[in-house]
């Protein structure tokens, strides 16, 4: 046995290294300045420019009431937001995959509105049906249920689109299977679709989470942006540029990024841990 495992150990590192060719080199250089010029330098002249001033006045800016009330109600709304999506947007995924019904294809394209249409639009559609002259009689304007309204708007594909194509590639047979040795439903769900749902859930409620936490537009009218209640993060970013504090502005946003990897890095770690344990 030892001997076996002694020769494969030398066959594997006996095969010669492969090399990157030259259109391989020329795709990945071309890859990573494309990345480098759109997101790794601009985020990094944010995180720069956040620190000139020293600790000291980045702690102060973001510290301060209505900044501290902004990012508190924005993180807040933002994870109630990520986690609603997380279970209703794995059950519109079923209904549209699993059921069929009349107009299941119009349903499928409306999911994808939210993508196609500017959020400063969507935030006058919630203003004008759920705002002081709603038709429907219900009025969310200027409170912080129309800001998470505004978010579940902008949000709602995210896990829909992510669980939906592994609907899609789950094999019934397994199904029927569980359901042949006595399984019910709710334990065939349990048991044999959810854990391979749980990796394109995960990965669509992050994205929700970190969606939200940068949404302006959608938000900007329904909110009323009343400091210490109702503003969010990126109105009260706009807010310190337009008050010629571009420093403090970026320290907003620099907590907004770390906030955002740090969802990005937990979700990681969740997938391979449950990779692991599969």
């Amino acid at each position: 046995m030892t001997l076996e495992v002694t020769r494969e150990a030398t066959a594997i590192t006996a095969r010669p290294v492969r090399r990157l060719t030259g259109g391989t080199a020329a795709g990945l250089g071309t890859a990573v300045l494309y990345l480098s010029l759109i997101v790794l330098i601009p985020l990094a002249a944010v995180v720069w420019r956040s620190a000139g001033e020293g600790p000291g006045y980045f702690w102060r800016s973001v510290t301060t009431p209505d900044a501290w009330a902004a990012l508190t109600l924005t993180i807040g709304a933002s994870a109630l937001v990520a986690l609603v999506n997380l279970v209703m947007g794995t059950v519109i995924a079923w209904v549209l995959v699993r059921d069929r019904f009349p107009g299941r294809a119009v349903l499928d394209t409306i999911i994808d509105l939210p993508f196609a249409l500017p959020t400063i639009v969507a935030g006058l559609v919630l203003l004008a049906l759920y705002g002081p002259q709603s038709p429907l009689g219900i009025n969310l304007a200027y409170s912080r249920a129309g800001v998470v309204l505004a978010l579940l708007f902008v949000t709602l594909p995210f896990v829909v689109r992510t669980v939906q194509p592994v609907l899609l590639e789950l094999d019934t047979e397994m199904e029927q299977a569980a359901a042949s040795l006595g399984a019910g439903p709710f334990q065939t769900f349990r048991r044999v679709i959810l854990p391979n749902l749980i990796p394109a859930m995960l990965s669509g409620t992050a994205l929700a989470f970190t969606r939200a936490i940068a949404e302006f537009g959608s938000t900007v009218l329904i909110s009323g942006n009343l400091p210490f209640k109702t503003q969010v993060a990126a109105v009260n970013i706009f807010s310190q540029i337009e008050g010629d504090d571009t420093t403090g502005a970026a320290a907003i946003s620099t907590v907004l990024l770390v906030v955002a990897l740090v969802a990005l890095i937990t979700l990681d770690v969740l997938q391979r841990w449950g990779s692991r344990r599969g």
